[in-house]
């Protein structure tokens, strides 16, 4: 602040969110009673050559003002981080990314963040450190005054767990396919991707959809984990994510909106998808760009996103449900219905998922029609046998845990190193693989996930090596 006209100026590669904050301040100090300066007033964001955007700086430029017109001693901010966007009566509204914001600020070593209220819930979040909640600009003043104590969190605090009642669809809803099924349950035991294929109305979707009430239940790291992606994104704000993510993007969504990008390299549906599901219905019907760019998200379990100023990288470890019907008609095999489609209609549809992309999902299951007249059949076991798989589920992935020795940690994430190192086969089994290897002409790729898929189907069954019916059930999730 310096002697000459009045002025309001904000230098330091600021866009024109931030840029606008002159007139969100002005008239916040101003409404909340403060004096503002009628002097020359320059806000410089350092360092200068890095693009600042977004509306959290509001608070830290006023508080700056006060300070430099003396209405706020230097020591009243002292090591400690001011973060929110304000109204222009003076009231502090939430912001996107505040978990980031809490973790940068403890892992620079600050001990006190104050954030706007609505974003105390999930700031609360990151332990270690303490956070206040601000609802106006004139609270914080007179907090930072010792004439009034805002609402604060210690970060101790284990995040709540949503007492959710599950609701949808089960699998006593649906009629027949035992086998679909069975593999929906192996998928979801060892986080393993899968493809459903059938004819319509067959009950593909009904299975995915039922896979979301089979999901286990989230641990307070992948509740953070997730709540900072949705935060990023501005799909949370003032909430905390406790149910596990079921994405399922419509056909025509572009690469970007499923990966990842545009001008703020915001996170894509894969990210979104981060510890649960990314349904893709009907997936030959995704563009080739958009079925290939999952291939190394597939993979790695996370996404690098490159612009021209900056890279980012997200966390995309998603368990892939697809579907697909046999022809472009859906009637190819179907005994009661005649295929219409052509020779070269049937590859050319068929061809759409890559050999690459194929090679990446760990199961394949074909469902059958199902008879009118099974439709109507009563479920004489009520509603057993979705409390039998999720328990049997529950109990599988405990047994991976233990095996593993840390949280989300899935037979479908080993390496093939790790594979050769943890998972014992019995001397059958071992032989029962060559020959089927050779025979199918497996790749290396399909061979470890081969193993992987049979060691949860031993885990299913309790048994700490994998036997032969393990080893020849995986086999039958293989695309011959």
């Amino acid at each position: 602040m310096n002697r000459g006209l009045p002025a309001f100026n904000i230098v330091g590669m600021a866009n024109k969110t931030v840029s606008e904050a002159k007139e969100r301040v002005r008239s916040a100090m101003v409404n909340s009673d403060f004096t503002f300066p009628d002097k020359k007033v320059t806000i410089n964001l350092a360092p200068a050559e890095l693009q600042k955007d977004g509306t959290y700086l509001d608070l830290p430029i006023a508080l700056a003002i006060l300070v430099l017109s003396g209405q706020l001693l230097e020591n009243d901010i002292k090591e400690r981080i001011f973060v929110g966007e304000l109204s222009l009566n003076g009231e502090l509204r939430p912001i996107k990314g505040i978990i980031n914001i809490v973790e940068a600020a403890k892992e620079n070593g600050f001990k006190e963040i104050f954030v706007p209220e609505k974003n105390l819930s999930q700031a609360a979040l990151i332990s270690g450190i303490t956070v206040y909640g601000v609802t106006t600009l004139q609270a914080l003043y007179l907090h930072l005054k010792q004439q009034l104590v805002l609402k604060v969190s210690s970060g101790q605090e284990a995040p709540q767990m949503a007492n959710t009642k599950e609701s949808g669809v089960f699998l006593d809803h649906i009629r027949g396919q035992e086998l679909a099924k069975r593999a929906i349950e192996v998928a979801i035991a060892g986080h393993h991707n899968i493809l459903i294929s059938g004819p319509p109305g067959a009950g593909k979707t009904l299975l995915a959809k039922a896979a979301t009430n089979l999901l286990p239940t989230l641990t307070p790291g992948e509740i953070v984990d997730i709540t900072k992606i949705y935060s990023l994104a501005g799909l949370a704000t003032d909430e905390i994510v406790t149910n596990r993510p079921f994405r399922s993007p419509h056909h025509t969504a572009s690469a970007t909106s499923i990966i990842g990008g545009g001008a703020g390299a915001a996170p894509g549906e894969i990210s979104l998808a981060h510890k649960g599901v990314l349904f893709l219905d009907e997936i030959p019907e995704f563009t080739r760009s958009v079925l290939e760019s999952l291939r190394q998200p597939l993979e790695d379990k996370e996404i690098t996103i490159s612009r021209a100023n900056n890279k980012t990288t997200y966390p995309a470890d998603f368990m892939l449900i697809a579907t697909m019907n046999p022809c472009p008609c859906g009637y190819l095999g179907d005994p009661t219905h005649e295929c219409k489609c052509t020779e070269t209609q049937i590859q050319n549809y068929q061809k759409k998922l890559s050999g690459p992309l194929f090679d990446r999902i760990d199961m394949y299951v074909e469902a059958e029609k199902v008879s009118n007249k099974e439709l109507r059949v009563p479920n004489i076991n009520g509603s057993n046998t979705h409390t039998v798989v999720k328990n049997n589920i529950t109990e599988a992935i405990a047994r991976q845990k233990a095996r593993y020795g840390r949280d989300g940690a899935y037979n479908s994430s080993l390496s093939s190193f790790q594979v050769s190192q943890l998972i014992k086969l019995e001397p059958g089994a071992e032989q029962l693989l060559a020959s089927a290897s050779e025979k199918l002409n497996l790749s290396a790729r399909s061979y470890f996930k081969t193993i992987k898929v049979a060691r949860t189907i031993a885990d299913l069954d309790k048994s700490e090596v994998v036997k032969v019916k393990h080893l020849a059930e995986a086999l039958t999730y293989r695309k011959r």
